[in-house]
């Protein structure tokens, strides 16, 4: 069966309803278009189901909860996955987002949708990354001292990482990495970092200025499972130099090796398929 070019699910009429993917959804005073004032996930759906399901529910309740909306339905939610992933009808991988708003500003009704599409271009770019680093413009225990900031929720809020992508890309990069004023590793604007040293995984730790990832989470589970100690820590760009391997790990795009940073080669001393594998692994379990 052919890939549809996208499945939209409303997820707030009485039941969640398929909605004509060329008719419009959100009302002109939706909150998520005004003020960004919401929170999504993007999950990978591959032979029919979706990867990691039970992490991003989870991180999507938190996220809600930190932005003070109503708690989401999830049963409700898994209906509307559950019909997007009928229509999809597909056996090829596709990226599904749940979009979660405060809805009208005129009504206070929240907004929730479902998206489902093909993977782009950039979603299946897994290899040989050059990326550069960038301050991110806040120190580590920025989230404590300001939690108004949600330094940890998955908020639509994502124009400053996406300009800080465009950036990379208009210096002929593929991606950067954030750090904190102190020079610390932060994350990818859509992706967590993983360095490789020997048997062992690190990742800055969650919840110093970044946001839990769930596909790190997944592989750490996974690693632990086949021998592999894995370590939450923090972690500086010398770190991420010296060590045997940096990945960029993301739900739909898993796993990306880099191979620069800021203009300095890293060798391989890792198996790319090793790490992959342990990825696949890993959302194959989910």
């Amino acid at each position: 069966m052919n890939t549809p070019p996208q499945v939209l699910v409303n997820v707030y009429t009485p039941e969640p309803t398929l909605h004509p993917e060329d008719q419009p959804l959100l009302y002109a005073d939706d909150l998520a278009a005004v003020r960004g004032d919401g929170v999504f996930e993007t999950m990978l759906v591959r032979d029919g189901h979706v990867c990691n399901l039970e992490r991003h529910r989870t991180r999507f309740q938190r996220s809600a909860q930190m932005l003070n909306l109503p708690a989401p339905d999830l049963e409700r939610w898994d209906k509307a996955t559950e019909l997007a992933l009928a229509q999809w009808g597909s056996s090829h991988d596709g990226s599904m987002r749940w979009v979660y708003s405060r809805g009208r500003e005129s009504t206070g009704q929240q907004t929730g949708f479902i998206m489902l599409n093909p993977l782009s271009a950039t979603q299946q770019e897994r290899a040989g990354l050059r990326v550069m680093t960038a301050q991110k413009g806040f120190s580590i225990d920025y989230g404590n001292t300001s939690p108004w900031a949600l330094i940890g929720a998955k908020t639509l809020s994502y124009a400053a990482n996406m300009a800080a992508l465009r950036y990379a890309k208009e210096h002929g990069l593929d991606d950067l990495i954030f750090i904190s004023a102190e020079g610390n590793v932060l994350e990818g604007p859509t992706s967590t970092v993983i360095a490789v040293r020997g048997r062992t995984l690190l990742t800055p730790t969650p919840g110093e200025g970044i946001l839990s990832g769930t596909t790190q989470a997944a592989l750490f589970a996974e690693a632990r499972n086949q021998g592999w100690e894995c370590v939450e820590t923090s972690l500086t760009v010398a770190d991420l130099l010296a060590a045997d391997g940096v990945w960029l790990v993301s739900s739909v795009r898993l796993a990306a090796r880099v191979v620069e940073i800021d203009g300095a080669a890293l060798p391989q001393r890792t198996d790319d398929s090793a790490i992959e594998q342990l990825v696949a692994a890993a959302l194959a379990t989910e």
